[in-house]
């Protein structure tokens, strides 16, 4: 039988009458877009993640967008952020005007590396006339928090703002705190591929910041004033809408144990592929935990990767590379004028990163099944 690579079917059974009475909940109110469920959802997840407000939105690129335009970004300004991610980090950065600045990444946890970080501001001060620094978004990457310890008072000490890009890794931790609590604003998605996901598109942007969070309520309606029909600046329709917001709540209610779940589950994993030659495990950094959105392998080369992915396919296992291209090589980014090259770590990462079946509900035999078939 197939190894699902993510397992919604199994979780819905965990929570189906939760989900059916709290969408049958909405359909009887009939408030279908900002319902009462919004502001639910907002009170738990600012709780859960000990920060004073949460905004819920549309998605989480969404998110990403009402978090720059909160900090009036646009047209001549640097925002710096990783190359190695999902499309709509740096997507968020042009869509409004501004110049996505690439840093490279670390090797051993693939998240923005603070070094080249240093490096890149100070370039962009001393040698571009044409931008002006203004933010950083830094990406959990597969579900584990970036090295926070070096980058928030780089960030601060150089007067910019950090967006914390949680869109894998709300449920995470770093040095005791939760993710969505670091930085000026964080952001994460509700997708269903993510650890705590909805049953469509919807996302949410934390803030401790009372006059942030004023902004992004506004900017979430057409920059609504004190009523919607009152608009004092520009803004998007970024609204969560009630039904998704009732699947988040119930299965925000088991999401403490598919933490631990997914935690036992990349253990096993760790123990099963340890010593497998040409092959690197996963490594969390001291003091974090994963959510573990993926788990992700390094193979020795491409055609290691190749090979092993081929032999996971011949037994119907599915395996995906996240992600195959970094962004600076990617066309949508051509204006920016980079090459092979530019960021080395992201590109040999790239060569051979695959990510295994994860998810809450993998149990240990399909896994030594599918470390049997890695290992020949």
């Amino acid at each position: 039988m197939s190894i699902p690579f993510i397992d919604l079917k199994a979780q819905y059974r965990e929570i189906e009458i939760a989900v059916k009475k709290g969408i049958d909940g909405v359909l009887e109110r009939g408030a279908y877009v900002m319902g009462p469920e919004i502001a639910d959802l907002e009170e738990r997840l600012s709780s859960f993640s000990a920060v004073r407000h949460a905004v819920g939105c549309g998605s989480g690129t969404d998110a990403l967008v009402m978090a720059l335009m909160a900090f009036d970004i646009g047209p001549g300004d640097a925002v710096f952020t990783t190359p190695f991610t999902f499309m709509a980090t740096a997507e968020a950065i042009a869509l409004l005007g501004a110049t996505p600045v690439f840093v490279d990444i670390d090797p051993v946890t693939f998240n923005i590396d603070p070094g080249d970080l240093k490096r890149k501001i100070a370039d962009v001060k001393d040698n571009r006339t044409d931008l002006t620094p203004k933010g950083v978004i830094a990406v959990d990457l597969f579900g584990q928090p970036a090295d926070y310890d070096r980058i928030e008072p780089l960030v601060h000490n150089n007067g910019l703002f950090l967006i914390v890009d949680a869109a894998q890794s709300f449920g995470a931790t770093y040095k005791g705190r939760p993710v969505c609590s670091l930085g000026d604003i964080a952001c994460t998605s509700f997708f269903p591929a993510k650890p705590l996901g909805c049953y469509g598109d919807g996302g949410m942007v934390f803030a401790h910041n009372d006059e942030l969070h004023k902004l992004l309520v506004s900017i979430r309606v057409h920059g609504m004033g004190d009523n919607k029909y009152e608009n004092v600046r520009l803004g998007i329709n970024g609204r969560l809408d009630s039904i998704q917001a009732a699947v988040v709540l119930a299965k925000f209610e088991i999401f403490p144990g598919e933490i631990e779940k997914r935690q036992q589950a990349a253990e096993r994993y760790n123990e099963l592929l340890s010593g497998i030659d040409g092959l690197t495990t996963p490594v969390i950094a001291d003091g974090c935990t994963s959510v573990w959105a993926q788990y992700s392998l390094l193979a020795r080369d491409t055609e290691h990767r190749t090979e092993l992915m081929g032999k996971l396919s011949e037994a119907d296992i599915p395996a995906v590379i996240y992600y195959p291209k970094p962004l600076h090589l990617q066309k949508a980014y051509a204006n920016l004028e980079h090459s092979e090259g530019d960021f080395p770590v992201a590109e040999g990462i790239a060569e051979r990163i695959f990510s295994l079946p994860m998810h809450p509900y993998l149990d240990g035999e399909s896994q030594k099944t599918i470390a049997q078939v890695l290992k020949g």
